[in-house]
């Protein structure tokens, strides 16, 4: 039964409270308690009929709180006509229980004034209740100054209402007195001014303090304090622990807590737990588990049944659901659908919808109506759809405007749009601007960035230092690493120049890896390469059939060796057949050797 008064003891009257709330069936100790309890409310009946005004109090006391008001109330009053202040604070709860609130305030003021801080505190309730502000924060600070707990976060919660600064001071009493709920609404405030004085958002570390009053208020059985606690820990990386207060919270009912432990769970390769989890919480109508139950889902291929978590999603207010539904539809080819679940989301301020919008408006031809929500994206802060714009921009020859996209993605970490920002600045003849952003696209895994990097750092490298005997002194340079990143990310042309810098230091084997590697993903250079490496080991069949690749592809040099090999060979056709190939590919130098070869391969078979 929920009684107003003193929750660490039982009315003023000294005694401890004992658990209402038992169990259907009782153990051995809880018979033996009922027994303690019918012996103690005898005596205190046999004391109270004699005469005795604290055994009234008490025995009326414990048939209130077994909801006997019936009984209660004359014991109360019999009580507080003798002027016990316990009692008249009881009878105002009592009477307050029966509907009487004003009959009740009447009983409160008098205990009050005798100094019952209980009394106090239910007065300032009272006068809350009925917006009287200015009577209520005098009665709570009463109760609160008496050191009554609920009395000092009563008044804490009036402070906070209205702005005041007190009100932190008020709640901390409380808190440090073991009030649950004021530890939990202290650890906010104090995270809240953590965020303002960082000027930080959501990803804003807890501070000691507040962490140490989330664990004390979840401790004490507080839910949302052991979620706050357990996501604390989690941001440290604490995943024990803080998998064990999403637990508890959980298990108390907390669906937010639930689909924390989820996903805990699923990063820990636990998928079915998680599920368990995340159905738990979507059940009780949280959002993101609904959204990841559908992902979970829709990784499966079980399209219809993602479907339907994410329409749960959408309905319990999470914006999410429709987006997720948007990518659903786009995956399987239903356009129309995915516009419309776009729409849907993006009218509702989801940037990332907006943005997939764009591009899918884009995609359909429609320019004009895609610029809006890649703007109305990128506003927002998409980092993908401020790119798009750029490549929107570019593609219309605006490229100051391209630039100024590509500068805010790049500012927010997007790979690419540093990539472009480089490449711009290059353009510009701003070398240094240029590196800075080449290194953050490369550093962000762009293989372009990785080579178009270390192409500004070879033109800077100085000739290779000689030994003092005359032998070549080889150091591995930052642009040779810059090179071999981007080699080995499969970027062609790093390829090929990375096999130049091994054959220069005549590292035959490490030089033919590369180009065969670049050759084998389409870089003629690296075809062409890779036959004059072979036909200086005497390969020379074999690196025919490179330059024949390369040719094809347009290389004028290969043909010009093709055409030479097929002279030598006395195959005087075939080989005029290349040099014309090669007059037409050039270039210059190599047009005008081809010409000459061809005019000679003719006279000969004219001869």
């Amino acid at each position: 039964m929920d009684v107003m008064g003193d929750k660490a003891t039982l009315f003023e009257t000294g005694r401890f409270v004992q658990p209402s709330s038992r169990e259907d069936t009782e153990t051995p100790d809880e018979t033996g308690e009922i027994a303690d309890e019918a012996a103690e409310e005898l005596r205190q009946r046999l004391a109270a009929e004699a005469g005795d005004v604290e055994a009234m109090s008490v025995l009326g006391a414990m048939l209130l709180r077994r909801g006997d008001l019936d009984g209660a109330e004359p014991h109360l009053r019999a009580a507080t006509a003798a002027g016990d202040r316990a009692a008249a604070n009881n009878l105002g709860v009592l009477l307050h229980q029966r509907g009487y609130a004003d009959e009740a305030a009447g009983w409160w003021r008098i205990a009050a004034v005798a100094g019952s801080a209980a009394a106090a505190h239910a007065l300032g309730r009272h006068h809350r209740e009925r917006g009287d502000e200015p009577a209520a924060e005098y009665w709570l600070r009463q109760s609160a100054e008496q050191g009554h707990t609920l009395g000092a976060y009563a008044l804490a919660d009036l402070l906070e209402h209205r702005g005041d600064a007190a009100a932190e001071q008020w709640m901390r009493v409380a808190a440090e007195r073991g009030h649950r709920e004021a530890a939990y609404r202290l650890a906010r405030a104090l995270d809240r001014k953590a965020a303002r004085e960082t000027d930080a958002d959501n990803g804003v570390q807890a501070p000691e303090e507040a962490e140490q009053w989330y664990r004390q208020a979840a401790a004490r059985g507080h839910r949302r304090a052991a979620l706050h606690l357990g996501s604390i820990l989690e941001r440290r990386g604490e995943l024990k622990e803080a998998g064990r207060w999403y637990l508890t919270s959980a298990k108390d009912g907390e669906a937010r807590a639930a689909c924390a432990l989820g996903f805990l769970l699923r990063d820990a390769g636990d998928t079915e737990n998680a599920a368990v989890w995340w159905l738990r919480a979507a059940q009780d109508g949280d959002g993101n588990a609904a959204n990841a139950l559908g992902a979970l889902h829709a990784e499966r291929g079980e399209t219809q049944t993602a479907e339907r978590w994410y329409r749960a999603a959408m309905d319990a207010g999470d914006v999410n659901g429709a987006y997720n539904l948007g990518l659903l539809c786009a995956e399987q080819g239903r356009t129309a659908q995915a516009e419309q679940w776009y729409r849907r989301a993006a009218y509702a301020g989801h940037r990332e919808a907006a943005n997939a919008l764009a591009i899918l408006l884009l995609q359909g031809g429609d320019e004009t109506g895609a610029e809006p929500w890649f703007s109305k994206a990128a506003e927002a802060g998409s980092v993908d759809a401020a790119f798009n714009l750029g490549i929107l921009h570019a593609g219309r020859g605006e490229d100051r405007a391209a630039l100024r996209w590509y500068e805010r993605a790049a500012a927010a970490g997007h790979t690419e749009a540093a990539l472009q920002v480089g490449i711009a600045r290059l353009r510009d003849g701003d070398e240094q601007e240029a590196e800075r952003h080449l290194r953050c696209a490369a550093g962000g895994g762009s293989a372009e960035a990785a080579y178009r990097l270390a192409t500004v750092l070879d033109a800077r490298r100085p000739p290779e230092p000689a030994h003092e005997l005359g032998e070549p002194v080889h150091r591995r340079s930052e642009c040779e690493e810059w090179y071999e990143r981007a080699a080995s990310q499969g970027h062609r042309r790093a390829q090929v120049r990375v096999g130049m810098l091994a054959a220069a230091r005549g590292d035959v084997v490490e030089a033919a890896r590369w180009y065969r590697e670049a050759a084998e993903a389409g870089s003629r250079n690296g075809a062409f390469n890779l036959g004059l490496l072979l036909a200086r080991e005497g390969s020379e069949p074999e690196a025919a059939v490179w330059w024949t690749r390369a040719a094809d592809a347009g290389h004028g040099r290969a043909a010009l060796r093709l055409a030479l090999v097929y002279a030598r060979r006395g195959e005087l056709a075939e080989g005029q057949r290349w040099a014309d190939r090669a007059v037409s590919l050039g270039p210059g130098s190599v047009k005008e050797r081809a010409a000459r070869l061809r005019d000679a391969l003719r006279q000969e078979l004219s001869a």
